[in-house]
């Protein structure tokens, strides 16, 4: 599996543009690309997307995460160029009329295709995305609004979490992440240095432009 930060707050790469917001591309073999989240600005999603090399017309699938508009800003840009992925939308987030574009409301837990599950909108208010790879579950969070705990108790009915990506916003238990191989706390997370204080071995830098396979 191949995770690519195309927007974030920070950028890896010096040629991508850091803005508030988030989105990723996922790549696994057999399975149709997926944008999860389009970060706050369709100008600058587009271009981080170009110089990255990834084609917004190959994109199969879009998730959005919640209705926060850091992280659905780039959506209806990245539409005019894209006539014919799916989108799975959570339920609390109510687009614009797309006519003539499928459209899944997510409520409880699905599979948005093979090796890649929502685990449903949470509280109310967020999804995620739950990946399955041969080293275990890769939690993709928006901002993580339900809370760390609930996401990763949502995601361990598919397996093993072994991995999260995403924002955390004020997460401070820490310990919930002892067990995992890799975090990757980006966008909106407030205690970015004590994560990496507690667990260095485990911490993954983000950033725009940042590539991470597993």
């Amino acid at each position: 599996m191949k995770i690519t930060l195309v927007y974030d707050n920070t950028a890896h790469k010096p040629d991508l543009v850091a803005d508030w917001g988030f989105s990723c591309y996922i790549e696994l073999e057999n399975t149709p690309g997926i944008l999860f989240d389009t970060g706050a600005n369709g100008s600058i999603l587009l271009s981080n997307m170009e110089k990255l090399g990834i084609d917004p017309a190959a994109v199969d699938i879009v998730v959005i995460s919640h209705a926060h508009w850091d992280h659905t800003g780039g959506l209806l840009k990245f539409l005019k160029v894209n006539d014919t992925a799916r989108l799975y939308l959570p339920a609390s987030f109510h687009s614009p009329p797309l006519p003539g574009r499928q459209v899944v409301e997510v409520r409880g837990s699905i599979e948005v295709c093979d090796n890649i599950f929502s685990t449903g909108e949470l509280m109310g208010t967020e999804q995620s995305l739950v990946v399955q790879t041969d080293k275990g579950l890769v939690v993709i969070a928006g901002c993580s609004h339900p809370g760390v705990g609930p996401i990763l108790k949502a995601a361990s009915r598919f397996g093993t979490v072994r991995a999260l990506i995403g924002g955390l916003h004020g997460f401070q238990e820490f310990h919930l992440l002892k067990d995992l191989q890799w975090v990757c706390a980006c966008h909106c997370t407030q205690h970015q240095s004590e994560i990496k204080e507690f667990y260095p071995e485990k911490w993954v830098d983000g950033g725009a432009g940042k590539v991470i396979e597993v």
